[in-house]
């Protein structure tokens, strides 16, 4: 049993690493609420010239599609992908596997040149799909590795019940493992949602027209382009960063529970 001076110390040194992870975050709400850099009055107002003035609407709508399209594909290729190794035993497999892992040690910044080139060749360079494409790819390495965890450790006795009375492996995998599969497929979901949202180096290289611009590289350019005060910046990265923190909120339930089944997964 947890003595009251060991539950005193738990809550100082939780509160003290709460303040040094809130202090950005309130550092950049207080600046981006305060008077701006030219004068005039504080406020909501501040959003609304970062917003009219960085072209946000046209980089927010962007970086949604992108963060859709790149979420659905990968988290669907990923289910699948997942159950392959987990449940299927085939010629290959093993190496194969480890093909993927390679896929999640490799660093972007490792393959964005070749990268380029290549889609350069294909005529992709400047389109959605030299956005998109190269982030699934990524986002399948990691979300196989986390799905097949899952589906290694799942009920081989109803798996084995549901092939007795005559289900396909597809039919298995959609109605029998799936549905229990919910919190690690949310929790696949945010994070892939995030990992897209917050890219910034592909959409760099890849895109130069205005309409393709995601929300983190459309701040870079609000920064260097229209606005050096610091006030008008932090009301944009609050607009930039809002949809992640209300997607995290909507579903942290779910993402929590997906964390603490996959930490007794294999």
């Amino acid at each position: 049993m947890i003595s009251r001076g060991e539950r005193v110390a738990n809550y100082v040194i939780l509160s003290a690493f709460a303040a040094f992870a809130l202090f950005p975050i309130v550092t950049i709400l207080s600046a981006a609420l305060g008077p701006a850099d030219s004068g005039g009055t504080a406020g909501l107002g501040n959003f609304a010239a970062a917003w009219e003035i960085g072209h946000f609407g046209t980089y927010l709508r962007s970086s949604l599609l992108v963060s859709a399209f790149v979420v659905v594909v990968s988290v669907i290729l990923s289910i699948m992908s997942g159950y392959a190794f987990g449940t299927m035993r085939f010629r290959g497999q093993s190496a194969l596997f480890y093909l993927f892992l390679v896929g999640i040690m490799m660093p972007s910044e490792a393959i964005a040149v070749p990268l380029y080139f290549d889609l350069r060749t294909l005529g992709l360079i400047d389109t959605f799909w030299s956005v998109t494409l190269p982030q699934v790819a990524l986002s399948v390495a990691f979300g196989t590795f986390w799905m097949r965890a899952y589906f290694r450790a799942s009920n081989r006795a109803i798996v084995e019940a549901a092939r007795i009375d005559g289900a396909s492996s597809w039919r298995i995998l959609w109605r029998v493992l799936l549905p229990p599969a919910r919190p690690a497929v949310v929790t696949l979901t945010l994070l892939v949602f995030m990992w897209t949202w917050n890219e910034f180096l592909i959409p760099l290289i890849m895109v130069t027209s205005e309409s393709l611009r995601t929300a983190p590289l459309g701040l870079a350019f609000f920064q260097g382009q229209y606005t050096s005060g610091f006030t008008l910046l932090a009301a944009g990265s609050v607009i930039v960063a809002t949809p992640v923190v209300v997607f995290y909120l909507f579903l942290q339930r779910h993402f929590v529970r997906g964390l603490l089944q996959g930490a007794v997964r294999e």
